[in-house]
């Protein structure tokens, strides 16, 4: 009685059609976030690069390099999303939610090779160091570089947790370590400016451990992801909802996996052996329903109706047990 009032007091549907619409909205959140990301980033290079023209700093070089991979980075998702709004086919019977999973390996390839061109680039200044020249403007362009990368970053990592898109996430970390690549270039310009030429490299060399870090972090996430894991907080979630659908007697297996930014649900419920057909389906659909309202980001679900054993029946599974053993 209290799930139903709660669906009156705030109606909604759960078409198919709604459904996409939904997915949709959140693909083009998306979207505009790489856009926008894209436009602030290439801002920010361009200005870093004027100032490496003006200056000759090799440091300030390697964070413009690194602003201009990290806005390219934007590429491989922006086709990933466009990729997930196609509808499924005969061959992708699941559509094309996965292709953000490819796009979340190109990123953390990407955030690979920043860490080992920072890395590269600092060795190389430790064995032959050399001054930088107008520090304060290289000071002020790492500055520059720092407030693009972290608001991009944030800005990319709030959309991306909030349209369950482990690709975007990822990408807003690679879009922090550049963050903190300029942060490297600052200091070491202020060693510079202080007389201590090593003082670059040395920072460029803790700031690539940073980087690892980070690396190690979206890797985790995108392999998790690629891997079809998922919060077990969900599962709890999911298994409560499911026990308060009335005529629901038991919940078998339950799986949920992620396809790109959306869940999908399969689960077993056990019901009074009784029942008839439409009695079990009416269940199986209030299971999905109340699937649809716990777990966030859910946009179907499977639902398998089990009969609640009898005694002495044998198990009505028994026939697929040769196949699962397989």
């Amino acid at each position: 009685m209290r799930h139903r009032m709660a669906h009156l007091l705030a109606p909604h549907s759960h078409e198919t059609a709604d459904k996409v619409d939904s997915a949709l909205e959140s693909s083009a959140r998306g979207v505009r976030a790489l856009w926008v990301s894209l436009v602030v980033l290439g801002v920010t290079a361009l200005a870093q690069a004027v100032v490496v023209v003006v200056s000759g700093s090799v440091a300030l070089l390697g964070d413009t390099v690194h602003n201009t991979a990290d806005a390219l980075t934007a590429v491989p998702l922006g086709i990933a999303f466009v990729l997930g709004r196609r509808v499924a086919t005969r061959r992708f019977t699941y559509g094309y939610g996965r292709a953000e999973d490819l796009a979340g390996l190109v990123i953390v390839l990407t955030i690979a090779a920043s860490a080992a061109f920072a890395g590269w680039t600092a060795v190389d200044r430790l064995l032959d160091p050399r001054p930088v020249q107008h520090v304060p403007a290289v000071a002020v362009a790492a500055l520059v570089g720092f407030a693009g990368n972290e608001w991009v970053a944030r800005y990319r990592i709030r959309v991306g947790r909030s349209i369950g898109s482990a690709a975007l996430v990822a990408d807003g970390l690679h879009a922090r370590t550049d963050g903190f690549t300029s942060l490297a270039v600052l200091l070491g310009a202020g060693g510079s400016a202080l007389g201590w030429h090593l003082a670059d490299p040395v920072v460029g060399l803790a700031i690539t451990a940073a980087i690892a870090l980070v690396l190690r972090d979206a890797a985790r996430e995108v392999f998790r992801r690629v891997m079809d894991a998922v919060d077990p907080a969900l599962v709890d979630r999911a298994e409560r909802a499911l026990t308060e659908v009335p005529g629901v007697r038991g919940v078998g297996e339950l799986r949920l996996r992620w396809i790109g930014h959306r869940l999908r649900a399969e689960v077993a419920v056990v019901v009074d052996g009784g029942a008839t057909v439409r009695e079990a389906h009416r269940i199986a659909v209030d299971a999905e329903h109340a699937l649809l309202h716990a777990v966030p980001r859910l946009t179907a679900a499977l639902v398998h109706a089990d009969p609640e054993p009898a005694p002495g029946e044998s198990d009505p599974h028994l026939p697929l047990a040769h196949h699962i053993a397989a």
